[in-house]
C-alpha cells in the first residue's frame, strides 16, 4: 500500500474518532443537566462522623432541614461516631459517588490525616461541595477548678503533675487538647469521649476540670452558668466574647486553633450535581435567621465554592501535616 493511501485511511480513522469524541462529549453534556434536574431521586444520607450535640452534629441538623425544603427529598442525618470521626468518613468514602451521601467534615479531617494511617484516602477520597462557617474555640472549666487563667493552669500543673484532667472529643479535640498537653508540656490526662457534649458534660459535673472545644457546643451550658470559659484559642479575641483573653495572649504564646465546616461527597460526583448542592446550600446559607444562628452558636458563615473548599482541604493536610511532625504527635 502506498504512503499517501496509509496516510488517507489514518487520517480517516483520525476524523472518525474525533466525531466519536464530539458525541460522547455532547451526551456527556446532554447527560449532565438532566441528572441536575431530577437529582436528588431518593433521600440523602448527611454522615456525621461525630455523637449528637457536637457543632458537627448541630449545623447538620439545622442545615437539613432547609435543604430537605429545598430539594424536595429527604435530607437524614445520621451519626457515626468513633475512633475520632474515622469510622464515619470511612462509611461516607465508601458510598456511591451519585450525590446521594454527603459528610460533614471539620478542622478534625485534615488533623486525623497528619497522625493516623486513614482507611482511606483524605487527598483524594472525596469531592468537596462547600464550607459552611468558621467557629470559635474555647478554654471551658469546671465551675469548682481553682484557676483563672491559662497561667494558672500552667503552674497548676506544674505543681500538681497528672493531676489536671482534660476532656476530649477525639477528632479535631483530641489534636487541639495534645497540642496544648505539647506545647504547654505539662502531665495532663486526656480523656476521650465520642463527642464534645458528652465530654463537656464531665467538665460541667466535675468528672473532668477542662476543655479545650467549640463555643457552638458550650455556649448554652456557659449561658447557663454550669461551666465556664476563660479563653478563647484564636489569633485574637472574638467580638462573641470580647472579654476573653486568648491563649495564647494569656500563657500559652502560639497557641492558635481555628475550625471550619464543609462538606464533602464521594469522589466522583458528576460535578453538575455539586454546583446544584452548592448552589442550595448558598441560599440556606445567606438567609439572614441562618446567619443569626451560626453567630448564636459562636460561628459565622463562611460560604466557598467546591474549587475554594477542596483548595482550603489541600492547605490544611500540608499544614497539620507539618504540625504534627514538628510536635513529634502521632496518636494510635
Amino acid at each position: 500500500m502506498h504512503n499517501h493511501h496509509k496516510y488517507l485511511i489514518l487520517n480517516g480513522f483520525y476524523y472518525i474518532g474525533l466525531a466519536a469524541l464530539a458525541c460522547v462529549s455532547i451526551a456527556t453534556r446532554a447527560q449532565q443537566p438532566a441528572a441536575v434536574q431530577s437529582y436528588p431521586t431518593k433521600p440523602i444520607r448527611f454522615i456525621v462522623p461525630q455523637a449528637t450535640g457536637g457543632s458537627n452534629d448541630t449545623f447538620a441538623r439545622y442545615l437539613s432541614v432547609g435543604l430537605t425544603e429545598r430539594l424536595g427529598k429527604q435530607v437524614v442525618v445520621d451519626n457515626r461516631a468513633g475512633a475520632d470521626g474515622i469510622i464515619g468518613t470511612e462509611i461516607a468514602a465508601r458510598s456511591a459517588p451519585d450525590g446521594h451521601t454527603w459528610l460533614m467534615a471539620s478542622g478534625a479531617y485534615a488533623m486525623n490525616a497528619a497522625v493516623r494511617k486513614m482507611p482511606y484516602d483524605a487527598a483524594k477520597s472525596f469531592d468537596w461541595i462547600a464550607t459552611l462557617g468558621n467557629g470559635t474555640t474555647v478554654l471551658t472549666i469546671n465551675l469548682n477548678f481553682p484557676v483563672n487563667s491559662v497561667k494558672d493552669i500552667l503552674a497548676l500543673g506544674k505543681a500538681k503533675p497528672g493531676y489536671i484532667n482534660l476532656a476530649s472529643a477525639g477528632g479535631f479535640q483530641h489534636f487541639i487538647s495534645e497540642l496544648f498537653r505539647y506545647q504547654s508540656g505539662l502531665n495532663l490526662q486526656i480523656l476521650l469521649y465520642k463527642g464534645g457534649y458528652p465530654a463537656l458534660l464531665d467538665v460541667v459535673s466535675g468528672q473532668a476540670h477542662m476543655q479545650i472545644g467549640t463555643l457552638v457546643t458550650s455556649h448554652a451550658i456557659l449561658r447557663a452558668g454550669k461551666a465556664r470559659a476563660i479563653a478563647t484559642a484564636g489569633r485574637k479575641r472574638t467580638a462573641l466574647m470580647p472579654e476573653l483573653p486568648t491563649i495564647s495572649e494569656s500563657g500559652l504564646p502560639g497557641y492558635e486553633i481555628a475550625n471550619y465546616w464543609a462538606i464533602a461527597t464521594p469522589a466522583g460526583t458528576p460535578p453538575a450535581i455539586i454546583d446544584r448542592i452548592n448552589k442550595e446550600i448558598a441560599v440556606q446559607l445567606n438567609r439572614a435567621e441562618t446567619q443569626k444562628r451560626f453567630a448564636g452558636e459562636g460561628a459565622e458563615v463562611d460560604i466557598r465554592t467546591p474549587a475554594e473548599t477542596s483548595k482550603l482541604i489541600s492547605e490544611e493536610l500540608i499544614k497539620w501535616a507539618r504540625v504534627a511532625k514538628e510536635a513529634g504527635m502521632k496518636f494510635e
